[in-house]
């Protein structure tokens, strides 16, 4: 079952006696079962029916007999086992999976790693309850994401901002998810929110950051770029060497990539290189400055210059002097 529908069957009181929430993605089942322990029962019937135990503290007899109890005064109980994933022996619920009590929300959280869903475990919660699957969401879709979680609560974000929020927040959905909150507190609901409002109330600076530095290259805006290099170089705590080249070589591999396409329209070229349809011009004007063989020599430095910040082929050059070097060589 899909995160959206789970959330909106609670939201209904529509329970499932099993909710295995399993996968690398911590936030979402953090969100599912925080929901069940807030909201199934109310403050008074929490005391005698709500049970909460970690993996590392219980076991699968243990989680059994909390699971066979009945409700007292109360129409549900609900268990909630966090941190699954360090019980080794989870196979041995399947008995009480194949007749769990009805009146019994039996919440396993299995964090930060896959589940093999051919395991009997998994098809028996599949059948007879809710299975969910947390993947980690990958950087290009965050955005998005973003775009969406504010879109629930009655407000907008520019293209623009939302990707200068995951190139500093990056893929922490939790990390994400507090500075949209934060937007949401300090802004009027309905509010657009701007690269000036992220500036202003998260501390992410609208004219010095990944972003701007990649539109500066793309333009071959020499001046800018320089500007912004010597203010992460000053700044390296905040803008380190090894996210600015990881950033950078993904922006000129799919410079490369749009050199070779046949098909430019501005649909085609979002959809391949899995961008917003907003920023398609940024990359058909870095295009027109940069040859595919100079992208190739690009990707190149900027693999040297990876292995540099590491150590090798480097005896003293600091990380401000090599994001130097390194646009130096992009730009000329």
């Amino acid at each position: 079952m899909k995160f959206d529908q789970i959330i909106t069957d609670l939201k209904k009181k529509i329970y499932h006696s099993l909710y295995l929430l399993a996968g690398e993605e911590a936030f979402f089942i953090d969100e599912i079962s925080n929901f069940i322990e807030t909201n199934v029962l109310d403050e008074g019937e929490k005391e005698f029916n709500q049970t909460i135990v970690y993996g590392k503290d219980t076991d699968v007899a243990s989680i059994i007999g909390y699971a066979k109890r009945f409700p007292m005064m109360a129409n549900y109980q609900v268990v909630i086992v966090k941190e699954a994933q360090s019980i080794k022996n989870l196979g041995e619920l399947i008995p009480y999976i194949e007749q769990p009590l009805k009146s019994t929300l039996l919440v396993i959280c299995y964090k930060y790693k896959k589940i093999d869903k051919r395991k009997a475990l998994v098809k028996k919660v599949d059948k007879h309850g809710v299975f969910f699957e947390s993947n980690k969401l990958y950087e290009n879709k965050i955005p998005e994401w973003i775009s969406q979680q504010l879109i629930k609560n009655n407000y907008t974000i520019q293209p623009k901002a939302a990707v200068i929020l995951t190139e500093f927040l990056g893929t922490d959905l939790s990390k994400v998810s507090n500075e949209i909150n934060k937007l949401m507190i300090n802004l009027p609901t309905g509010s657009e929110i701007t690269p000036d409002h992220i500036e202003d109330n998260i501390g992410i600076s609208k004219d010095f950051n990944v972003f701007e530095l990649q539109g500066a290259l793309g333009k071959k805006d020499i001046y800018k770029a320089n500007q912004i290099i010597n203010y992460f170089a000053s700044n390296q705590k905040d803008n380190p060497l090894v996210k600015v080249i990881g950033i950078l070589f993904s922006f000129f591999s799919k410079i490369l990539i749009y050199h070779y396409l046949r098909d430019k329209s501005r649909n085609s070229v979002a959809s391949v290189l899995s961008i917003n349809p907003f920023f398609v011009q940024d990359y058909q004007v870095a295009a027109r400055n940069y040859s595919a063989g100079k992208l190739a020599c690009i990707i190149s430095s900027l693999k040297e210059y990876d292995l540099k910040s590491k150590g090798v082929n480097n005896a003293s050059a600091t990380d401000g002097e090599l994001m130097k070097e390194l646009v130096f060589k992009i730009l000329h």
